[in-house]
């Protein structure tokens, strides 16, 4: 299976870092993650390319012209209230095999942080037209990991990037052998 990572922002946060909170930038978070997610999912014996780029057009157009069986792009969340807290994961509107993979990655993370965090909220699968799961080819999510405008969810960010690449690699081969 060929898998397209897309870690969310500008390299090295220029000219877009992204969201940014609690001493940390979504575009090194995203690159951080998505390196670890690679080597997992490398030695899984997946095919893997990861694309980190301010251009939206680029991202999609190498992802299909690629041909990827899935697309993964890393996030994370910032919200006004210092209070907003989780993961949730978001697929095109009426995509099944974007539900479907999206599921299987949110399904992972908050397995995983539910045993590092007791508090640690499952936000839940929800549709949105963000445009690289609305023009790639092929079945595709975007995950919010957590919140970066919130401290404990920073610290979980910083200190546990590790858990959260192993869980969406293994959201991404449970998604492999559900469609074999």
């Amino acid at each position: 299976m060929k898998v397209f990572l897309n870690p969310g922002h500008a390299p090295n946060g220029n000219p877009d870092p992204g969201a940014c909170g609690c001493g940390l930038r979504e575009s090194d978070v995203a690159a951080h993650v998505g390196r670890l997610v690679e080597g997992y999912l490398i030695a899984a014996g997946l095919e893997v390319m990861t694309l980190q780029s301010d251009s939206l057009e680029e991202i999609c157009d190498t992802a299909n012209e690629w041909g990827a069986d899935v697309f993964v792009s890393i996030h994370c969340n910032s919200a006004a209230s210092e209070f907003a807290r989780g993961v949730e994961t978001f697929s095109y509107p009426g995509s099944v095999g974007g539900r479907d993979i999206a599921g299987c990655i949110q399904r992972q993370i908050v397995g995983a942080f539910g045993k590092i965090d007791n508090d640690f909220p499952d936000r839940g699968l929800k549709e949105a037209d963000f445009y690289v799961v609305r023009n790639t080819d092929m079945p595709a999510c975007l995950v919010e990991l957590a919140f970066i405008s919130n401290e404990e969810d920073a610290a979980l960010l910083k200190h546990h990037a590790d858990d959260f690449a192993s869980a969406i690699a293994r959201g991404v081969t449970d998604y492999e052998q559900a469609i074999s």
